[in-house]
């Protein structure tokens, strides 16, 4: 967590139990005006249960690898989660149901998941699709690097520094659409909702691997 004026940006982990606890008492315990999550209005209503499954035709318009690239990463989502008896994004339905309580008002910062996806497929190159088959494959037969990762838990900066740092060397273009682009596009939709409320209490609950960068640039932003 970290605190600078008048934001609490929580880093949280999608899978966690201890993630949605903290969520929890950290939004009743400040009462914000404003809670913000990573999620678009799509992922929102798919997450509280008031979207329709996909359909085929949606499908063709996103892309058939970009869909398949979606529901490959739900499953590995939730399957992950099934392991700690969580579902992926539990802490935030928690994030927007305690701010339903204190009828603070919900801020959609991440950017749509469909351009998001379009520009991964956009600039990922050849290698780096070889590459990604590859590392599953080794993961799903239990080969490679072995990490000591308790996924009931969100990992220590260190942790996440370090596997920041091999999706940065290993995948660049993965690196720089899913971190380093949306770090910026959420940091600047939280700078713009901070200079508009300086008063109001704002927070913001994003991934811990977001939290990092996030914070250097709404603290650049003012310096």
């Amino acid at each position: 967590m970290i605190q600078y004026k008048n934001l609490v940006l929580i880093g949280t982990s999608h899978i966690s139990p201890e993630s949605v606890k903290e969520v929890k008492k950290i939004i009743d315990e400040i009462k914000p005006t404003y809670v913000a999550v990573e999620l678009d209005k799509g992922r929102l209503l798919g997450l509280m249960g008031k979207k329709e499954k996909l359909k085929i035709k949606d499908m063709f318009k996103l892309g058939i690898k970009e869909t398949l690239f979606i529901m490959f990463g739900s499953w590995l989502e939730k399957k992950l989660g099934k392991m700690v008896r969580t579902k992926p994004g539990d802490e935030m339905k928690v994030a927007v149901r305690e701010a339903a309580k204190i009828k603070a008002k919900i801020l959609l910062i991440d950017q749509e998941i469909n351009i998001t996806v379009k520009r991964l497929f956009k600039y990922l190159t050849f290698k780096e699709k070889i590459r990604f088959v590859g590392d599953i494959v080794k993961w799903l037969l239990g080969f490679g690097e072995k990490m000591s990762i308790d996924l009931r838990k969100v990992p220590e900066s260190e942790l996440i520094e370090k596997l920041i740092l091999q999706v940065k060397e290993r995948y660049p273009n993965i690196y720089k659409v899913l971190i380093t682009e949306r770090n910026e596009i959420m940091a600047k939709r939280l700078i713009k909702f901070m200079e508009k409320n300086p008063s109001e209490k704002i927070v913001a609950v994003v991934g811990a691997g977001h939290e990092s960068g996030m914070s250097e640039i709404i603290k650049g932003a003012s310096s």
